[in-house]
């Protein structure tokens, strides 16, 4: 295999697949990237059996030439190392080619490297999504259903589907929902393509986090396939595989309350900045424990203690609060998470008892589950 590339593209392609690439797998291959050189361009691909990123480069774009093909091949080279070298390369083209027993030489300007590459034929298969449904949906929207979920996702591996989110195609619409038993993130958003199938599937929540990394703010659309336990979202010169959560996810639609004892609309950025201020005190805390009471005169005050440390207490004025007065105290991280996930100026907070979960939405929402986020108190009053 002989070819010369673009180092930029190269870099580009590289940075990608390495996304999927873990250093704790127990396949060693699969610390390599994969490459592959045809008639139609260079292939690259990164996995980590969990998820694979496969990035192509054409030989022309644009009527540019950016690939040189002088012979065909494909090796598998150590994508730490191979990663450093592409990226430090002096001049704008690499040429890369494999000689015996998979000795790969990469070449730019005067600087020349050696690698020693593997087989590419003992590189595991990449899984086939070929048969299952595809659904567009723009990237922005993808984006923002990923940043505003995927947060919430357990951390701890004890139950394992709690460790993805759990999406719900069902009437042409997406419902994404991520809890990890004491806060809730969930949006829905309707499809563009008519989907005659109900599909109820968990994504790892690591998944998402590194589609969301590759993705740009682009305004086109992504392609998602289903098929055989695995997702696959397709760009332009992009295959991103994820294989699928197994088990059945929780039914968090009972966990939402349905009546309201209180309501309070505040300002989001205002509430978060006190979260935030109260929170320098309440983190040395197991719980960064918050306390919120409602005042008279539309207040209400944001407080935390810790007794090693000190005290911190805030007034914030509130636009509205209708309801039973409110003495309730939370994990800060979760509150600011949340209030983060909102685009808006004002959100409305929905409390039905001291102990009981509550809901924050935005102020004025036309659908109730466009974007809700729940949070379960901490008992402390």
């Amino acid at each position: 295999m002989k070819f010369v590339i673009e180092r930029d593209r190269l870099v580009q392609a590289v940075n990608e697949v390495t996304r999927a690439i873990s250093a704790r797998t127990t396949i060693p291959i699969l610390t390599g990237i994969k490459i592959v050189v045809n008639d139609e361009g260079v292939t690259l691909t990164g996995s980590d059996s969990d998820i694979s990123i496969e990035a192509f480069i054409p030989l022309i774009e644009n009527d540019e030439v950016i690939v040189e093909v002088e012979t065909f091949g494909g090796i598998v080279l150590q994508s730490k190392y191979f990663g450093d070298i592409v990226r430090r390369l002096p001049e704008e083209n690499v040429e890369i080619e494999v000689t015996s027993n998979y000795q790969t030489n990469i070449s730019s300007g005067q600087a020349s490297f050696t690698l020693n590459g593997l087989d590419p034929m003992e590189y595991p298969k990449l899984p086939e999504v070929t048969d299952g449904k595809t659904i567009k949906i723009p990237i922005n929207v993808l984006k923002n259903i990923v940043r505003q979920t995927v947060f919430a996702v357990s951390a701890i591996e004890v139950r394992p589907v709690l460790t993805g989110v759990n999406w719900i195609i069902k009437d042409n619409k997406l419902s994404a929902v991520a809890t990890d038993s004491h806060r809730l993130a969930l949006r829905e958003i309707p499809l563009e393509t008519d989907i005659d199938e109900e599909y109820n599937i968990v994504i790892p929540g690591k998944s998402l986090s590194e589609l969301n990394k590759i993705l740009d703010d682009a305004s086109e659309s992504i392609e998602m396939t289903l098929a055989n336990n695995q997702i696959l979202f397709k760009l332009k010169d992009l295959l991103f595989y994820s294989r699928l959560l197994e088990g059945s996810y929780p039914d968090t639609s009972r966990l939402i309350p349905t009546d309201t004892k209180s309501e309070l609309v505040i300002n989001s950025k205002a509430f978060l900045q006190a979260i935030d201020r109260a929170s320098l005190l309440a983190r040395e805390n197991r719980n960064n424990v918050i306390k919120l009471m409602t005042l008279e005169n539309g207040q209400v005050e944001v407080s935390s203690n810790s007794p090693e440390v000190g005290n911190v207490s805030e007034n914030v004025f509130s636009q509205s609060f209708t309801g039973e007065e409110i003495k309730i105290s939370f994990n800060g991280k979760y509150m600011m998470d949340a209030l983060r996930a909102f685009e808006g100026d004002d959100i409305q907070i929905s409390f039905s008892g001291t102990m009981r979960p509550f809901v924050l939405r935005p102020k004025d929402a036309a659908n109730p589950n466009e974007i809700l986020q729940l949070i379960t108190p901490v008992r402390t009053y």
